[in-house]
């Protein structure tokens, strides 16, 4: 099996290499607005934002932000397919302009402008992001009344493109290929995530490169991918960092493409990619070697046997699983080609 995994560096205003209705999966974080450390990206979009910020005007900078944004989420409708996935993880900000303080809330936008281009919501997940942090309040202290809750989750917001499902042939091998183990259903599809730690980021990173990108941790766009799309579906990521869509895509046996403006970032993950191939290998074994523990501490039942490994699976649905690690990957000019093969252990 082949996946094709293409990087632009461009504008994700305009995804001009992309057709309509070319990709089956969005996966992706955007800068947050009003986060400062976005700001200059966000004015160098819109000498507008600049503007509103100099005032001292939050609101006015916030929309102006939102409004950069929206650009992107036009191109989105426009590249997915009827039925396709965008998942959007997003982060609210806090913030003091003109010693105002107030929250911003950046996933409450993000959904009207996705539910304003035709796309339906559906349940959201919430994700509670690990802190190493004692105080749970800003402000005043242990005194009220002004002391603020701290923001210590993002939301992952799902939308599908329109209301309509995808539709499948029969026992579609591709899509019977792509189950996942009941237990990841149970943990995956739960709508608060606290399970999710940014130890394994993927393929080690610079930090001057994460700093720049405010990667999220590998096992949110691999859990998304997984749960969203089947074997040979296409991932776009309109903000793409460093990466980490891609690694979940490669992991998953789906092909990617990624927008990003910072070339350095793109041309780096060269570097990362050239230790992919254990990178997968030992993400699926990690997969599989977790429903084998979820088996020996089980009291339940399981009905099936799976077809391609030595465990048994609780549902039918489950039986055809397979794990894919990448073999091979060629560069070339406007990305990469990467082969897949099984896992061992089939029998």
């Amino acid at each position: 099996m082949e996946t094709t995994h293409r990087v632009v560096t461009g504008d994700a205003r305009d995804l001009a290499a992309l057709d309509d209705d070319s990709v089956e999966l969005v996966v992706t974080s955007p800068p947050y607005p009003m986060v400062e450390m976005w700001d200059d990206l966000f004015a160098d979009a819109a000498p507008a934002v600049r503007d509103a910020l100099d005032d001292g005007d939050g609101e006015r900078a916030y929309e102006a932000m939102h409004g950069v944004l929206d650009a992107v989420w036009d191109e989105v409708a426009r590249v997915l397919v009827p039925g396709g996935i965008a998942c959007v993880d997003v982060g609210d900000a806090t913030r003091t302009l003109d010693d105002a303080f107030r929250v911003y809330r950046n996933h409450a936008r993000v959904a009207d402008a996705l539910c304003e281009r035709g796309l339906d919501p559906l349940p959201e997940v919430l994700w509670r992001k690990p802190t190493n942090s004692a105080a749970k309040f800003m402000g005043s202290g242990t005194l009220p009344p002004n002391a603020y809750v701290t923001l210590e989750h993002e939301h992952v917001l799902v939308f599908r493109n329109g209301a309509e499902r995808r539709s499948f042939p029969p026992n579609d091998p591709d899509r019977y290929a792509s189950a996942y183990f009941w237990e990841e259903r149970n943990r995956w599809f739960s709508d608060v995530w606290t399970d999710v730690r940014g130890e394994r980021q993927g393929l080690p990173v610079a930090r001057g490169a994460r700093e720049r990108s405010a990667a999220y941790p590998f096992e949110i766009p691999h859990r998304l991918v997984n749960m969203f799309s089947v074997r040979g579906d296409t991932v776009l990521d309109p903000f793409w960092g460093t990466g980490t869509t891609t690694l979940a895509a490669l992991a998953g046996g789906r092909s990617s493409v990624g927008y990003e403006l910072d070339a350095s970032l793109a041309e780096a993950f060269a570097d990362r990619v050239t230790d992919v191939e254990a990178f997968t290998e030992r993400v699926a074994r990690e997969r599989l070697a977790r429903h084998r523990e979820f088996v020996a501490e089980s009291d339940g039942e399981f009905g099936y046997d799976a077809t391609h490994y030595d465990v048994p699976v609780k549902t039918k649905r489950e039986r055809d699983i397979r794990l894919y690690r990448v073999t091979d990957v060629e560069r070339e000019d406007w990305g990469y080609r990467a082969r897949h093969a099984p896992i061992e252990a089939e029998r």
